[in-house]
């Protein structure tokens, strides 16, 4: 599990891809990214960060993998748990990323991003999804690897209360939008 992470450089779009977004949960819209909480290096978290952090229902997933039906297109599912604490609300922000020649994992160019997200209110759990549709790879290149990480965010108002980031990992279960409808993966290959 990553709690703070740093923005990777951005590269050049991958020749051949073209990246298109499409939410893929009812429940979302886009807002601006308040600042998230300042901890000072070393400070320990408190017992209610350390449950949301620690919990079996923050995950990310690749739930959709260019079936037959949606060719070249990844979706991408968090879940997060809730606060219990109905005057909050919860925020997703889905990234999809690709593995370079240099065995590292970079952004995208443009339109890898979903923005932040509203899935709900901080009462439970909730799952939140993110579609990318993608030009197909030429004929003669070589297929490309892509992974998602998904920021959440727990918030008060305008306030972050807490923040965390997961890459995807397979073994989830999609409340929906999994094509086919158990599909779990931590990457997906194209081309």
């Amino acid at each position: 599990m990553i709690t703070s992470r740093r923005p990777l450089p951005r590269r050049p779009l991958l020749a051949g891809l073209l990246i298109a977004s499409a939410p893929a949960a009812v429940l979302a819209f886009a807002a601006t990214a308040p600042a998230a909480p300042a901890r000072s290096p070393g400070s320990t978290p408190s017992a209610a960060e350390h449950a949301l952090l620690d919990s079996r229902e923050l995950w990310a997933t690749i739930d959709v993998c260019s079936p037959p039906n949606q060719l070249n297109t990844v979706g991408i599912r968090g879940s997060m748990p809730g606060d219990g604490r109905t005057s909050e609300e919860m925020y997703m922000s889905f990234h999809l990323q690709y593995l370079a020649k240099s065995k590292l994992w970079m952004d995208l160019a443009s339109g890898a991003s979903s923005g932040w997200v509203a899935v709900g209110a901080g009462g439970s759990p909730r799952q939140g999804g993110w579609s990318f549709g993608l030009k197909p790879v030429k004929k003669g290149k070589p297929p490309v690897t892509f992974r998602g990480v998904v920021d959440f965010q727990w918030r008060k108002g305008s306030a972050v209360l807490y923040a965390a980031a997961e890459t995807t990992s397979a073994g989830h279960k999609s409340l929906a939008g999994a094509d086919p409808a158990s599909y779990s993966a931590a990457t997906c290959v194209i081309g």
